[in-house]
C-alpha cells in the first residue's frame, strides 16, 4: 500500500481523511503526527478523530504537540461539542500553554448546557474576568479623554 501523503515534509496531511493511515503512522513513528491530525479533525467525524487528537496530545515534539490541541480546537468549533476523553485532556492539561486556546475555543463553540461542570467554572471565570477588564478599559478611557479635555482648556 503506498501513501499518498508525504510523512517525510507534512505535505498534504491537512487532508488526511483515513484514521487507520494516521494509525499507521504513528506505529511506524511517523513526523508530523500532529499536523495530520489536525487534518482529521477537519475531514472525519469526532467519534474517529477523538481517539487520535487524544494520542497526538501526548507526542513528544512539543511543536506536533501544539498542533493536537489545535485540533481539540478546531473539532469543537466544527462540531459544537468534544468527547469526554477530550475535555479530560482539556481539564488535565488546564487552561494554560498548549490548552489555552483550545480550551477558549471549547468555551465559545460548545454550547453553555452541554459543557461539563469543570468547564462552565471556566466559562464563568473568564466571562466575569472579561467583563471586569472591559469596566477597567472603560473607565481608563474616559480618564483619559477628561484629562485631554482640561488639558485643552488650560491652554
Amino acid at each position: 500500500m503506498t501513501s499518498e501523503y508525504d510523512w517525510e515534509s507534512g505535505k498534504g496531511l491537512l487532508g488526511i481523511d483515513d484514521p487507520a493511515e494516521w494509525d499507521a503512522a504513528f506505529e511506524r513513528g511517523e513526523d508530523h503526527l500532529g499536523t495530520a491530525v489536525i487534518g482529521l479533525a477537519f475531514n472525519c467525524t469526532l467519534v474517529e478523530a477523538s481517539p487520535r487528537i487524544k494520542r497526538a496530545m501526548q507526542l513528544p515534539d512539543r511543536g506536533q504537540r501544539g498542533f493536537a490541541f489545535t485540533a481539540a480546537g478546531a473539532a469543537a468549533r466544527l462540531n459544537g461539542e468534544l468527547t469526554p476523553e477530550l475535555y479530560a485532556a482539556l481539564r488535565a492539561e488546564g487552561h494554560r500553554g498548549f490548552a489555552e486556546t483550545a480550551v477558549d475555543d471549547t468555551l465559545t463553540f460548545v454550547p453553555f448546557r452541554q459543557l461539563p461542570p469543570w468547564f462552565k467554572w471556566r466559562w464563568l471565570l473568564v466571562t466575569v474576568r472579561d467583563k471586569l477588564d472591559a469596566w477597567r478599559l472603560n473607565a481608563t478611557y474616559v480618564a483619559e479623554d477628561a484629562w485631554k479635555a482640561l488639558r485643552r482648556r488650560r491652554s
